[in-house]
């Protein structure tokens, strides 16, 4: 039987409850997952692509022993398909939250059949607790000190109010 290997691809900046449970469940449809954290420059992290990295890597391991064993965290700087390619991949794993993310994943797959139409594109919709949360609202949530804990592990949460105090710190010591 052929190893099934997935790449689930994200900036994960930072990780939240609804990467996690794509994450989960991706773990039931192949034998190796690979979480893809993507560079992905032009989207301005507040993390370095090794602090989310690693963020991924410490949030695994609340999956327990037999989910965590299945899932690899690498950082990547290529192109999605190529990446995929790479790691000798035969899907890719996408998660959908609204009729809005479908449309851009659509093109997205479109091109990177183009690209290597051996590897498939799978979605999985998100579970209806976490449909709603993105990485870019708990940002702008943490950045005005609003509780993120609804949203990422106690342990994001932690880093999130570190790095925002951090950034108060540089802002108010420019001034």
């Amino acid at each position: 039987m052929t190893r099934r290997v997935g790449v689930y691809p994200g900036t994960f900046d930072p990780v939240t409850d609804g990467h996690m449970d794509i994450i989960r469940r991706a773990t039931s449809i192949c034998d190796h997952l690979i979480v893809g954290c993507a560079r992905n420059a032009g989207k301005g992290p507040l993390f370095s692509l090794e602090e989310r990295a690693a963020m991924v890597r410490e949030e695994i391991q609340d999956l327990g022993p037999e989910r965590a064993k299945k899932i690899e965290v690498v950082a990547f700087e290529t192109l999605l398909i190529e990446f995929a390619r790479s790691v000798g991949a035969s899907f890719v794993i996408r998660g959908l939250r609204a009729v809005s993310d479908f449309e851009y994943e659509f093109q997205m797959v479109g091109m990177n059949s183009r690209l290597n139409p051996e590897i498939e594109t799978v979605f999985l919709m998100a579970s209806e607790t976490v449909h709603f949360i993105s990485s870019r609202f708990v940002k702008e949530i943490g950045a005005l000190g609003g509780d993120v804990s609804k949203f990422v592990s106690a342990r994001t949460a932690a880093r999130l109010k570190h790095r925002f105090a951090e950034k108060l710190k540089i802002a108010a010591s420019a001034d």
